[in-house]
């Protein structure tokens, strides 16, 4: 759906985005997750035609978007961080206006219009003024402007930002739902909501790409190691066999301070090895007692601050499904 090739994005001194190559598969939504300043919106506006490469390539469906605009934009639904709305307007006053900006003509427009709005339930509001709006239906008839001639790639910036948690529900399950026939991309800095929604996630540092997979692998494979947490009721006997159970990398023991007499165990393990059966057999065969017992996973926040670490080197390339975007 979308291919990026060498893309670069120089302003003075200042490289936004740094030879960035992409590969957005078709059919999937896309996180790209990057601290600010990383490239995440100079990267998106590129797409978008809203803003000019200083050197590379984008095609969206097969079309350049410098030399092939009209076809390009075509395929494009993009909502800013910032909604272009007209205060003054009606949703439907809007989005007939939209439609004329992208061809869409004559009977075809109310029709579209209506789809749309049923789409983001806005069908209700369609003819109250916008600045008497909710910023969750504001942000609603952002979105229906963007799938207004049914994209097959819709582009998000920020959708959720400013919105309470019921309309970010709300908003999450509409992304959903257009990820069920299209391509999407969503920028946010709202971690848990690119780990519920998104099929892949993007992370990108200094305009390159640095990782690139679903977030169950991210998760598993990314810091290199898992752990496991026990707190144990020795009964006075020595623990230091288990850090011979197969898979254990490191084995640490300290004394519990919510429970007297208890020690507090951290069990690191190899991301793909599950040893919990193995430690339940080890410590009951040591005639000990286990009170508590749980995996310590690697959250998308670990993964993001390890990656984005700006002590860390930069990546050069990171697997093909796609890459770069910068967050001006």
């Amino acid at each position: 759906m979308v291919e990026i090739k060498n893309l670069t994005k120089v302003y003075g001194n200042h490289r936004a985005v740094d030879n960035l190559t992409i590969t957005v598969e078709e059919g999937q939504i896309y996180g790209f997750l990057g601290p600010n300043g990383a490239g995440k919106s100079t990267t998106m506006n590129i797409m978008t035609g809203c803003l000019a490469a200083t050197s590379g390539s984008v095609s969206i469906n097969g079309f350049d978007i410098l030399t092939q605009p009209t076809e390009a934009k075509k395929c494009i639904g993009y909502l800013p961080e910032q909604p272009p709305l007209y205060m003054d307007m009606t949703p439907r006053e809007y989005l007939t206006f939209v439609c004329g900006l992208k061809g869409i003509k004559g009977k075809m427009v109310k029709e579209e219009v209506l789809r749309v709005a049923q789409m983001t339930q806005i069908q209700d509001h369609l003819d109250r003024l916008i600045k008497h709006l909710s910023k969750g239906y504001k942000q609603r008839v952002g979105i229906a402007q963007a799938i207004l001639g049914d994209p097959k790639l819709v582009i998000l910036d920020e959708p959720t930002v400013g919105l309470d948690p019921k309309q970010i529900a709300e908003i999450r399950e509409l992304i959903r739902e257009l990820g069920q026939n299209r391509t999407v991309i969503l920028s946010s800095h709202i971690l848990t909501e690119i780990n519920t929604v998104c099929d892949k996630i993007m992370i990108i540092r200094k305009g390159k790409l640095v990782a690139c997979d679903t977030p169950d692998n991210l998760t598993r494979t990314m810091l290199g190691e898992a752990s496991l947490s026990l707190t144990i009721d020795p009964c006075g006997k020595k623990l230091s066999s288990l850090s011979e159970i197969e898979g254990v990398l490191s084995f640490d023991q300290q004394p519990s301070e919510k429970d007297p007499g208890c020690v507090e165990l951290t069990i690191a393990h190899a991301p793909d090895a599950d040893i919990r059966r193995a430690v339940f057999q080890a410590v009951a065969g040591l005639g000990c007692i286990i009170l508590s017992m749980h995996e310590v996973r690697h959250t998308l926040e670990d993964i993001f601050l390890e990656l984005t670490n700006p002590d860390a080197p930069a990546a050069e390339e990171a697997e093909a499904p796609a890459e770069g975007e910068e967050n001006a």
